[in-house]
């Protein structure tokens, strides 16, 4: 493990102490759900008086954790992934796993760009970044980089762009590079854009091109009875209603 993770992780850790003594429950959730999931967290106390402290970083950060000491009672991954990594290692109450959402993989650029472009096979990214650096989560470990680097090798262009990446610790730094004008184009969610007014959508990868997009959630092994609460509170209509908005596509639960 690198010293970054390392630290990252020590990190997280402390955080996750110190809300999950005010909280009656803890919820690991990957970045691009930040924005969505704080809201039907805010909804989900209005509505039954209870609270959850929701850890958002990496899934890939956030299943290490939970490898490495626990702490979490509910856990929403952005691929099957690292959810596969914990049920192999006996960490997830296996019989609540579903899968609740779905998203779409964009191409992104500052809201001020001028950058026109098609995603297509054999599209000309390298000449759009001109010299520049293409923004994406890290694509050896996060989802969202691990979506990017397959959209861009079915579509022909991951070699001629390689040595051109800035990789994030998560979508959302992805995102900010963008949006602060520090790299020319991004590959971020759907929802990452919506929830950004600072970039635009250049153009949307199809689907096709990489692994279908999916936030599967479950229980830890050890969470505390209430969890299940705050679980079926996720596939409610109105929690339907809250990712809806944002962008996301409900897989399961409330339609």
């Amino acid at each position: 493990m690198t010293r970054f993770f390392a630290s990252l992780m020590a990190a997280a850790a402390l955080l996750i102490v110190g809300a999950a003594r005010a909280s009656d429950i803890t919820v690991f959730a990957a970045a691009s759900l930040t924005d969505a999931l704080n809201r039907v967290n805010t909804a989900y106390q209005k509505k039954t008086g209870h609270t959850a402290a929701i850890s958002f970083a990496a899934s890939s950060v956030l299943a290490r954790q939970i490898e490495a000491s626990q702490g979490a009672d509910v856990f929403i991954s952005a691929d099957t992934d690292w959810m596969d990594e914990l049920d192999k290692h006996g960490l997830i109450a296996r019989e609540t796993r579903r899968d609740l959402l779905g998203n779409h993989l964009v191409l992104i650029a500052p809201a001020t760009s001028g950058i026109a472009l098609k995603v297509s096979p054999n599209f000309n990214i390298a000449k759009a970044l001109d010299g520049g650096r293409l923004a994406l989560a890290d694509p050896e470990s996060v989802p969202a980089g691990k979506y990017a680097k397959a959209a861009l090798g079915t579509l022909g262009v991951w070699d001629a762009i390689a040595g051109q990446i800035a990789p994030a610790e998560n979508v959302r730094a992805a995102l900010a590079y963008v949006a602060r004008g520090e790299a020319p184009l991004g590959v971020v969610y759907t929802t990452d854009a919506m929830a950004e007014p600072h970039v635009r959508v250049v153009d949307t990868f199809p689907d096709n091109t990489h692994p279908p997009i999916v936030y599967p959630v479950a229980l830890t092994k050890d969470a505390k009875p209430l969890a299940r609460e705050f679980l079926d509170y996720l596939a409610t209509p109105e929690s339907a209603d809250t990712f809806r908005k944002a962008g996301f596509l409900i897989l399961s639960g409330a339609k």
